[in-house]
Formats: structure tokens, C-alpha cells, sequence
């Protein structure tokens, strides 16, 4: 019995896969790890395949796009497969419909993943999407329509094709081979071993699924293998086009946003592209294979170098066009003079006059900065949590009272969000600062488009263009994360950086410093509508040295000749959110160009840029405020437990001191400000308050509705600890999860804490 199972075709095709397809099976190790988890975790990447989203919505119509990927997936595989292992089970060519009997015998991953699939799906959606028993059923029957069509037309096509391909190889299948060498070389050589080293096989599963044997004694004919072969090379070819077709269709109607499939049908369809493509270089090239993929990846990287393949991600209404900026220390050093940096100061004098007219001029205000630290999706959602329930409860003294905003990547995207809405409150939009739906609204998915557009667009060339401020620009996966957020945010952040000047001016709004890293050397780029040279190289721990470094660069001055008013505002909140492989860095045009990442590199809370400013105008803040109040908006616990030390394995041990770093960089830049806050009660001559807002992430277990804005002590005390995904999706119970973490007892106690301070 065990040698009948053993030596039956799908467990033969199965040893086969193991042994000789190793490329094959990593894609579909790749489609495994990422539906369970495993991988791009960080990134939301299991998201894309466990609630895939359409034209805004998960329902039966996304899953079954899935679905028909995930056949045409499967089919490419079954295809490359029978081209390139075919010949090693010569009875094949004794048997009609030779491709539907192989394909159903080398089900066995395909069918394994799909039921994996399935069974992740159904608990994802139980856990964290809270959705019902039909929703479930629903989107299971959308999986399973979309893959069942997909893989029954493609067998049918095959079915009806093959008797014209049949003929037409019948009549010229050896007029052909001898026209290429290649082809002809190929083909006799896998002859041979169909003829001499058959792999034996003992029975086979049939369409039916009944067990049939295998007749050990039949003849092969040496031109119906020939044919064989020819005819599904041509079906590959045929689906290879067919699919880099649909990708250049999906590039070209990307705004439309029936185009726009889920992304993770996006991930299927280049894994599709990859495995044909791997079983053509295979088929033609045997020996040289890997040769040629090398000699591919060598040509790749020099288009890529030459921008015979552009690889730059440009900041929008920049002016590209023009001569780079000279970029290099002695630049630096002219546009932060002492002259430069007395202007800018005074003019920020002027704003802190207009901020001191807001209040009563017989006792002194307290002052606030407000820090917000980086984290995707979770950090923005935060960040707005935070700002709208704490200026809520004060009232609203919380943002009159506020002069300054800093931070980094998503914790600026939400107080951006935040802070127009105050704005426009203050113009008179009829607003509630305090609607839910703008919670909603920042939390919406922008993962899909990104990722849609990456593998669409990117990853190939990127032909298509917009024009923004008179100039043209690249339309890319950071032209779709401002698109998306903008659409998410209801188009009221779509505006010039310069739009903002009056109203920081004027002290309507507190001023907001984005601040990105420069990976060229390390530096932080201050991107304001103002001119803040003063950030660039005062010293905060006391008093300027003679030659002091440039700590950092004035966006607004290095580039006055670039048009930086007109840098787009959602560019700039691009610019200081480039997480990497999902919102590109930008290249700014100097030269050498200036490439820029997230702004949490170097500070992911934005404390030492609030101390910094705070150390600039230290003298008129004590003179003309009763003290300062630094509000953090943190993503994370400050002072976290120490984690116990587990077994780690050898390959751990390997990556632990770069893995630690990492790992750490967040306690480690929380040292730093910690000694920086120590230091600064030294040389401020006043009262300074640090008030800190923090999403310690508990587990949301059922409760009524009634408590969603006011859950019990116990409750919350009751929750375990589950942390939201650091990317720019986020599932309904992380959304819920943030949100009620507000009202954690600490968070609480700060918010307490604010509102006396405020009095």
C-alpha cells in the first residue's frame, strides 16, 4: 500500500517539485508565509491577501478577484511545471488531454494553500474584523467563484486550442526544428530522457478522480512528445503576454478606480510573470540558466544606474528642471550665517508676539509643544485620537495654547490633519472638531495603493505623468500615497506649504516643523513655510561654540531657487514619512542629490527639535510665559520592561547585534531625550511640564457601545497586550484598539494632568 501511494503520480510530481523546482516552490513559499503572517508583517502585507480591498470595499467581489489570481497562479505553475518536467513521465504522451491529467495530479500544494487560505481568512475576520458568519461565507464563496472560473477557462482554452496546435505541429514540427537549433537541441535532448530515465509511476489520478495504472509497456511516439512540448511552450508564451498586458492596462486606467484590484492580486500577478518566466529561461537555456538570470540582474542594475530605467522619486512643485544646488559643506555653511539665523529668529519673535496677543495680557500663559512620535498608519490615528479628545477637554486651550508641533511620519500626518481642521474651524467651516468620522478618515487603508501601484507601475517603467504647479512629474507609488491621503482626508491638506505661511504668521495655528533625514550624511532637512535657520546649528546644551556644526539644513533657504513654496504640503508629508520599500525616498534636486527617509531616523518623537526651538527663544519664553507644557503624543511605552532573554537559535545569534540595534533605536533616542529634557531645566529659567499621551496597545474584548468612549478601569486592567502593525493599514480591532487606549488609567491621569495645567 505505502509503495502504491509512494510511487503514484502527484507524490512522484511532488518529489520532483522538491528536487528539481526549488525556484517554483520559493514562490509559493512566499504566497505562504505571507497569507499566515510570517512575512511583512511589519509592512500590513498579510492584509493585502486577508482583507483585500475594492473600490473601497472588502466583499465578495475583492475575494474573488483574489481568487482569479490565485488560479492563474496556480495554472502558470502547472504549466512551467509540464514544460520543464514533462518529459521525465514519458506516459504522458500515450494519454489524451495530457495537461488537464498532469495539472490535476500536481494539485497538491496548490491545494494545500488554498485551504490554508481559506481557514486564515475565516480567522482573520473573526478576530479582527468582527464580521458575521455570512459576510464570511460570502467572501470564502467570492474566493472560490473567482478561482474555479479562472482555472476553468484556462483549461478549456487549453482544451479547445490544443486540436488547431495539434494540426498545425503535425504538418511542420520537424521543418520547425530544424530551423532552430536551440529548439531542436532542447527538445531531442529531453527525448532522451523521456525514452531513458522515466521516472516510475505506478498509477495516476484521472479526471474523475478515479486511480488508473499505468501501462509499463506502451510505445512512445516520438513526434506526439515533440508536439507536446511545442504546444504548451505556445500557451506559455500566449499567457505570459496576456498577463504583462493586463499589467499595462492596470498602469495606464490606474486613477480609474475599477482598475485599481487589490493589491494583493497585484502580488500574484508578478509572482505569475516570475514563474513563467523562470520555467522559459529553463526551458531554453538548461545548463546556463543561472548564467542567464545573472547576466539579466548585471543588465538591470546598469539601465538602472545609466536612468536608462528611471529609479528617482521626486518631491512635487520642486523645480527639477533647472541646474541642481550645489550641495556641500561650504553651501551649508553660507545659508547658515549668523546674519541669516538673526532674521529668521526675529521673524519668529514676530509670530511668538502674535501667539502672546491671544491671551490675557495680565498673567503669563503656559506655552505648549506638542511632539508626535512616528508609526504608520497606528501613529496617525493616534496622533489624531490624542489632539481631539485632549483639545476637547480642554476646551480647546489645548491647540490655542499650542506655539509648536514636531515629530515624524505618521504622528505628523495625523496633526497636520488636526490642525487644518482648527483652521478651518477658525475660518468658519461649521465643524465638529470632535466627529468620529474624522478618526475614520485617517485610519482609511492607503496600503493597497501603494503596493498596486509598486508592482503595476515601479517596478517596471513609470510612463505616466501629471503636471503640478506648471511643472510635470513621474506618477509613482508616492504620487498614490498622496493621492490616497488626500482622498482619505477629504482634499482639504491639497495645497502649496507656502498656504500655510499667514496663518502660522498669525498665530491661527501653531507652527509645524517636518523634519526628514538627509541619509547623505545624516542631517535633518527643516521643511517650514518660513525661514528657520536658527534650527540649523544652535546648540542646545548651552552656549555656541565658535565654529559651530550645521546640525542640520533650512528646506526654505537651500533651495530658495527651486520653488519651495510651492512644494506640495502632502510632498512634505511624504517627505517625512518615507518608510522603506513602501513610500520611496525622495531625491531633491542637488547635487549630488539630496536623498531623503523618514524623519524617525533620527528623532521618532520630535522632542529634540521642540527643546531646540525652545533653546533658540528661551529668554523671550521665560520673560512672556508662565512655563512650558511639552505634550507627547507617543506611539509606544516610555521606560518599556526589560524583555527576557529566549534561546535563540544559530542563525538568531548571527543577526542579534544588528537586530538589537534596530530594535532598540526607539530606547535608544528616548535616553537621549530624556538627558536632553535634564538638561534643559539647567539652562531654562522656568517651569518646564512634559505631559505624555501614550498607546500602550491592549486586546479589545466584547463590550457594548455604550462603553466605547468610556470603558471601565477594570476593563482596560482586564486586556492583554497586542500591539497594531506598524504600516499604513490597519485592521477594525487595531482601529478600536487605539482609539480606547486613550482612556487607559495613565492616559487618563495626563489628561487630568493637562487640564489643570491649562486652568
Amino acid at each position: 500500500m505505502l509503495e502504491k501511494i509512494f510511487y503514484s503520480f502527484p507524490i512522484q510530481l511532488l518529489i520532483n517539485n522538491i528536487k528539481k523546482n526549488q525556484v517554483l516552490l520559493l514562490c509559493w513559499y512566499l504566497l505562504f508565509i505571507m497569507v499566515t503572517g510570517s512575512f511583512g508583517k511589519l509592512l500590513g502585507i498579510p492584509y493585502l491577501f486577508l482583507d483585500p480591498e475594492y473600490i473601497d470595499k472588502v466583499n465578495f467581489w475583492s475575494f474573488a478577484i483574489i481568487g482569479i489570481t490565485v488560479g492563474g497562479f496556480i495554472m502558470a505553475f502547472n504549466i512551467t511545471c509540464y514544460i520543464v518536467d514533462s518529459h521525465r513521465f514519458s506516459f504522458l504522451g500515450t494519454l489524451s488531454r495530457p495537461f488537464t491529467r498532469f495539472s490535476l495530479n500536481n494539485s497538491i500544494i496548490p491545494l494545500i494553500f488554498v485551504i490554508l487560505y481559506i481557514i486564515c481568512v475565516i480567522r482573520f475576520q473573526v478576530d479582527n474584523e468582527f464580521s458575521t458568519i455570512w459576510l464570511i461565507l460570502a467572501q470564502i464563496g467570492g474566493f472560490l467563484s473567482g478561482l474555479l472560473a479562472m482555472i476553468v477557462f484556462l483549461v478549456t482554452y487549453f482544451r479547445l486550442t490544443n486540436q488547431d496546435i495539434f494540426k498545425v505541429i503535425t504538418r511542420s514540427v520537424d521543418s520547425q526544428l530544424r530551423k532552430s537549433p536551440i529548439s531542436r537541441a532542447n527538445v531531442m535532448q529531453r527525448l532522451e530522457i523521456a525514452k531513458k530515465k522515466t521516472i516510475r509511476v505506478d498509477n495516476y489520478l484521472d479526471i474523475g478522480l478515479r486511480v488508473r495504472r499505468v501501462n509499463p509497456n506502451h510505445e512512445y511516439d516520438k513526434e506526439a512528445i515533440l508536439k507536446v512540448f511545442d504546444q504548451n511552450h505556445l500557451n506559455l508564451v500566449l499567457i505570459e503576454f496576456i498577463i504583462f498586458f493586463v499589467i499595462l492596462i492596470l498602469g495606464i486606467f490606474r486613477e480609474n478606480p475599477f482598475f485599481q484590484i487589490p493589491a494583493a492580486g497585484s502580488v500574484v500577478l508578478i509572482l505569475t510573470i516570475f514563474i513563467m518566466f523562470t520555467g522559459a529561461i529553463s526551458y531554453w537555456f538548461r545548463g546556463w540558466s543561472i548564467t542567464m538570470v545573472i547576466m539579466l540582474i548585471v543588465l538591470l542594475n546598469i539601465l538602472v544606474k545609466f536612468d536608462i530605467i528611471t529609479s528617482n522619486y521626486q518631491a512635487y512643485g520642486l523645480d527639477y528642471s533647472s541646474t541642481p544646488v550645489t550641495y556641500n559643506l561650504n553651501e551649508l555653511h553660507e545659508h547658515s550665517q549668523t546674519k541669516f539665523r538673526a532674521e529668521d529668529r526675529q521673524n519668529t519673535l514676530n509670530i511668538l508676539e502674535n501667539w502672546r496677543q491671544k491671551f490675557d495680557s495680565a498673567e503669563n500663559p503656559k506655552i505648549v509643544l506638542i511632539s508626535t512620535s512616528g508609526g504608520g498608519q497606528r501613529a496617525a490615528l493616534w496622533s489624531m485620537k490624542a489632539l481631539q479628545s485632549a483639545d476637547s477637554a480642554t476646551g480647546g486651550k489645548l491647540m490655542k495654547h499650542a506655539m509648536l508641533i514636531t515629530g515624524s511620519s505618521g504622528g505628523i500626518i495625523g496633526a497636520s490633519y488636526y490642525r487644518e481642521l482648527v483652521l478651518r474651524k477658525y475660518h468658519g467651516s461649521d465643524l465638529n472638531l470632535s466627529d468620529p468620522q474624522y478618526l475614520r478618515n485617517i485610519s482609511k487603508d492607503n496600503l493597497n495603493p501603494i503596493i498596486f501601484s509598486l508592482l503595476v507601475n515601479d517596478l517596471f517603467i513609470r510612463y505616466q505623468s501629471f503636471q503640478y504647479g506648471g511643472l510635470r512629474y513621474k506618477k509613482d507609488r508616492g504620487y498614490a500615497f498622496e493621492q490616497q491621503l488626500n482622498k482619505n482626508t477629504g482634499f482639504i491638506m491639497d495645497k502649496p506649504l507656502s498656504a500655510y505661511r499667514e496663518p502660522e504668521q498669525n498665530a491661527l495655528i501653531p507652527l509645524m516643523f517636518i523634519a526628514p533625514t538627509v541619509i547623505n550624511d545624516g542631517r535633518k532637512l527643516f521643511i517650514s513655510p518660513h525661514k528657520i535657520s536658527y534650527m540649523t546649528s544652535s546648540n542646545v546644551y548651552g552656549k555656541d561654540t565658535l565654529s559651530p556644526e550645521i546640525k542640520g539644513i533650512d528646506f526654505q533657504r537651500f533651495y530658495r531657487d527651486k520653488q519651495p513654496d510651492s512644494l506640495r504640503y502632502l510632498s512634505a508629508l511624504r517627505l517625512g514619512a518615507s518608510f522603506p520599500y513602501i513610500t520611496p525616498n525622495v531625491n531633491l534636486p542637488s547635487q549630488p542629490p539630496m536623498e531623503i527617509m523618514d524623519a524617525g531616523i533620527s528623532d521618532n518623537f520630535g522632542i529634540s527639535d521642540a527643546l531646540h526651538f525652545l533653546y533658540v527663544f528661551k529668554d523671550w519664553i521665560a520673560e512672556n510665559t508662565s512655563g512650558v507644557v511639552i505634550v507627547a503624543i507617543r506611539d509606544s511605552e516610555d521606560d518599556k520592561p526589560i524583555e527576557k532573554n529566549v534561546s535563540s537559535s544559530f542563525f538568531q545569534k548571527i543577526f542579534v547585534p544588528i537586530s538589537s540595534v534596530y530594535n532598540n533605536l526607539g530606547n535608544i533616542q528616548d535616553i537621549n531625550n530624556d538627558n536632553l529634557l535634564e538638561q534643559a531645566q539647567s539652562w531654562f529659567e522656568g517651569d518646564i511640564h512634559c505631559i505624555e499621551f501614550e498607546y500602550i496597545p491592549r486586546t479589545i474584548f466584547e463590550h457594548s457601545d455604550e462603553d466605547e468612549e468610556n470603558p471601565s478601569v477594570k476593563q482596560i486592567q482586564q486586556e492583554a497586550i497586542e500591539r497594531a502593525s506598524l504600516n499604513w493599514r490597519l485592521t477594525s480591532r487595531e482601529k478600536r484598539n487605539i482609539r480606547r487606549n486613550f482612556y487607559s488609567p495613565k492616559n487618563r491621569e495626563s489628561l487630568q494632568e493637562l487640564q489643570n495645567t491649562l486652568q
